[in-house]
């Protein structure tokens, strides 16, 4: 997600500085993920949760879930009542507030995990592995290591909400491209894949013989999400600002123009996602 704007160059953060979020960035705060879950709940794709459930049909006692870069515990809000059998979560999150609060919220047992992705070992025991809107801060070598943990221990991955880089702002504005264009730089900073992720976790798990299925999940937001749009905007801005320092003068006109737009009602967004899931029996499409 974004980092903050160099105060030593520009100066104190100008007014259209993210508040709640800074995209891109592993530390989410609550109240974002709060403004963004029923969001993200409409755009996940409920046709792979039904594939997941199938899949899964056969299987013996409890199934194992565990749930990675948790947050507050959404996955687990929108997944469990999908899934047919009895289940147990574990909720992993590097933030140890976060994950316990995944887990009490959790519809089904859960226990807090605390740590980073790279402290995963091992995924014995373990049936289903979810993520939601983490994949595109990974880098490769991460996602190979993901897909290898799942191989050893036979278990399907659902992976959703994965930044595409695809965004359609209605009306247009002559500064999207800009912005899109350091927006997605931002995200491929330091190694990480940023929109590229959902092509190279597909690849990833298909070289090791998983069967993929892939959705296009993106949010659909209008008047009626203005907080969430608001938010989303100025996190944007602020990472392109990061990536782009030259790009500042003229984000807050261009924010300016977007705001007054989405005042009146006539402001929509479609945010690119993707869902993807990873069976390891034959079967599904690329």
């Amino acid at each position: 997600m974004v980092l903050p704007l160099p105060k030593d160059l520009l100066g104190p953060p100008p007014s259209w500085a993210a508040r709640l979020s800074e995209p891109g960035s592993p530390v989410c705060s609550p109240d974002w993920l709060a403004l963004r879950e029923p969001a993200d709940h409409a755009a996940r794709s409920a046709d792979l949760a039904a594939a997941l459930d199938a899949h899964l049909a056969g299987h013996r006692g409890e199934v194992v879930v565990r749930d990675l870069g948790c947050g507050t515990g959404s996955m687990a809000r929108w997944l469990a009542p999908r899934l047919s059998l009895p289940q147990r979560w574990s909720t992993h999150d590097r933030d140890a507030d976060l994950a316990q609060r995944a887990a009490a919220t959790a519809p089904v047992p859960a226990t807090a995990v605390v740590g980073d992705l790279r402290d995963l070992t091992d995924l014995a025991g373990t049936d289903v592995v979810v993520c939601s809107a983490l994949l595109d801060l990974l880098d490769t070598a991460a996602v190979e290591r993901l897909a290898g943990l799942c191989a050893d221990a036979g278990a399907a991955a659902l992976l959703t909400l994965s930044v595409t880089g695809e965004v359609a702002l209605d009306p247009p504005d002559p500064v999207d491209a800009d912005v899109a264009a350091a927006f997605d730089a931002h995200q491929r900073r330091e190694g990480r894949l940023g929109p590229d992720a959902p092509a190279a976790v597909a690849d990833a798990f298909a070289r090791r013989g998983f069967g993929i299925t892939r959705r296009a999940s993106p949010w659909r937001l209008g008047p009626g999400d203005a907080a969430l749009v608001e938010e989303w905007l100025r996190g944007r801005l602020d990472a392109a600002c990061a990536q782009d320092p030259s790009a500042a003068a003229a984000a807050g006109p261009y924010l300016e123009r977007r705001l007054t737009a989405l005042a009146a009602g006539t402001l929509h967004a479609t945010v690119g996602h993707a869902d993807l899931l990873a069976l390891p029996a034959a079967g599904g499409d690329r």
